[in-house]
């Protein structure tokens, strides 16, 4: 048989919650006779009010019922949970004001960025933007030519810009000039009055509504996420970098894309420097073409070109020797 334990911690027991073995013992033990002595009784027994001293019999106590002697030990508890209640309901209160005039506030005017999620969403709110333009749509496409089906249906929404009176203008990379599916679309947009023109690179995707909604891509497959414009800075923030890049850009008219002599020397001077710069910065011949909107062959092709004319033997050497040898100064 074991001996029986002992409560070492009488003054500072922590078994409020699931008392010790010892406890429980000395609680049964009380019980089951006229009382124990005080000595022995731990700590928690008294604190919970489940043990009190005996009056008739000094340095004894005696057990009290759970029901009774736990109400003296709750009714603290009890009184401190009501104070945190009643200064919950103020705290509560006092933030409802706030909440008024935030709500308030927010009605008059309303949020100016909202997150798109999932292309189906983008589309409808594209959509729903494009069906309510009046005066003016403004688009940079990056990323070089698009698919057939893509342009195909974008030919009926531009058929409805036109037919309603509203301006157009679109950016294109200078790759698209290349693109015969694109270079269609363009003719056939620009005989409604469209103005097409492009550029080596596009600084991202946007399409602007009127100069009061803006949408741009939040994730970098450009489809899966992207912000809903309406602040007005923003937006005029905006317009103003569009029509930075619109001033730099090179007309695209006619179904074969083809340009001046000089123009088109020009565009292949743009795409060269741009291809090499990028080359300089350290970027792979995957993300140059990625960024170009052209295919990683055609990179490779005019990295090897100049490659050959300057003589060098690796991709570093050839990252310096651009650098120094003038070739990405711009003319003008």
């Amino acid at each position: 048989m074991k001996p029986e334990q002992t409560c070492t911690n009488r003054d500072s027991c922590s078994h409020i919650s699931g008392s010790c073995p010892e406890a429980l013992a000395c609680y049964e033990r009380a019980l089951a006779g006229e009382g124990v002595p005080t000595r022995e009784v731990p700590g928690c027994l008294m604190r919970l009010g489940l043990i009190v001293p005996r009056d008739d019999a000094p340095g004894f106590s005696q057990a009290v019922p759970p029901a009774v002697g736990g109400w003296s030990a709750l009714r603290p508890l009890e009184e401190q949970l009501s104070a945190i209640e009643r200064q919950h309901a103020r705290t509560k209160a006092a933030l409802s004001l706030f909440e008024g005039v935030y709500s308030a506030f927010h009605a008059r005017n309303p949020v100016h960025i909202g997150v798109l999620s999932g292309k189906a969403v983008i589309d409808k709110a594209l959509d729903a933007a494009a069906q309510a333009c009046r005066t003016e749509l403004l688009t940079a496409q990056p990323g070089g030519g698009r698919p057939s089906e893509v342009l195909e249906e974008a030919v009926a929404r531009e058929q409805a810009f036109a037919e309603r009176g509203v301006r157009r203008r679109t950016l294109y990379q200078h790759t698209v000039r290349s693109h015969r599916p694109t270079l269609a679309y363009v003719e056939r947009i620009t005989a409604s009055g469209a103005e097409v023109r492009t550029l080596p690179e596009i600084f991202e995707r946007l399409i602007v509504i009127d100069r009061e909604l803006a949408f741009i891509p939040m994730s970098e497959d450009r489809i899966s996420a992207a912000l809903e414009i309406r602040h007005p800075a923003l937006v005029r923030y905006l317009v103003l970098m569009f029509d930075h890049a619109w001033d730099r850009a090179a007309p695209l008219e006619g179904s074969d894309g083809t340009a001046t002599p000089q123009e088109a020397v020009e565009i292949v001077s743009d795409i060269q420097r741009s291809i090499l710069g990028r080359v300089v910065a350290g970027e792979t011949d995957e993300a140059i073409a990625r960024r170009l909107g052209m295919s990683r062959r055609s990179v490779v092709e005019h990295v090897r070109k100049v490659s050959v004319q300057l003589g060098s033997n690796s991709r570093a050497q050839l990252g310096y020797l651009l650098a120094t040898s003038g070739l990405l100064e711009d003319p003008a």
